[in-house]
């Protein structure tokens, strides 16, 4: 698996090569520096920890310390964990840089949403809320009944006001759309979770990404020579 850390700089748009204005993300991705490696031999499993953000002493607490002391490298704010099929491919202090992604490739992203505070379930959850006429006046987004007459109990997990959002969220399948390695920017389709500056965790998708569909004018062409051929 493919993975790197960064920051999200924010949003922007980018036009394609036929004018298309694209929605995309800017990231600054890495670059991470490896500060251990663990092996099925060592550890049970193969796995890769790497830095990102570099910091001072002062902002660290021993255990960190004593990390980064034994692997020989600097000192980060952030710490992350990667599961890896061959971690033999990697040392330390080996940086890993927005170059092992490129345009055209999709990717997970993964991050802590904005938190809202605390909401009712009209926003929350999307309620469509009470009828706002004949007599309605003061229950126009309460959530109506929460439970049965017998039993005598709210229901667990039932849908509620509470605390919105500020939890840790993935958007799959996002496609890469421009890199540029040299200033460690990633730029992905769409929106991702978090606020600016924000910390994300990008890496290669988890799900299938289909073949592409065969143009209908190529179709169209095709069962022409097929039609062609049968006549000859």
């Amino acid at each position: 698996m493919k993975a790197i850390l960064g920051t999200k700089i924010g949003m922007t748009q980018i036009y394609s090569q036929i004018g298309e204005a694209i929605p995309v993300t800017v990231i600054s991705a890495g670059p991470c520096v490896v500060t251990q490696i663990k092996t099925v031999k060592t550890d049970g499993y193969n796995a890769i920890k790497v830095g990102y953000c570099s910091t001072t002493e002062k902002k660290l607490n021993k255990p960190q310390l004593g990390h980064f002391k034994k692997a020989g490298t600097g000192l980060f704010n952030v710490l992350k964990e990667f599961r890896v099929d061959n971690p033999s491919d990697y040392k330390l202090n080996q940086e890993i840089k927005t170059d092992i992604f490129s345009a055209g490739d999709f990717v997970d992203v993964t991050g802590v949403s904005k938190g809202h505070g605390f909401q009712g379930v009209v926003k929350r959850h999307g309620f469509a809320g009470g009828p706002q006429t004949h007599g309605q006046s003061d229950k126009l987004r309460a959530p109506g009944a929460i439970g049965p007459q017998r039993p005598q109990k709210v229901k667990k997990g039932l849908r509620m006001a509470g605390r919105m959002g500020g939890v840790g969220s993935t958007i799959q399948k996002l496609k890469v759309v421009k890199v540029i390695p040299e200033k460690n920017i990633l730029f992905v389709k769409g929106p991702v979770p978090g606020v600016k500056n924000g910390q994300l965790l990008i890496s290669s998708t988890v799900k299938k990404i289909a073949a592409k569909k065969v143009q209908p004018e190529v179709k169209k062409e095709a069962k022409k020579v097929v039609k062609k051929e049968v006549k000859k």
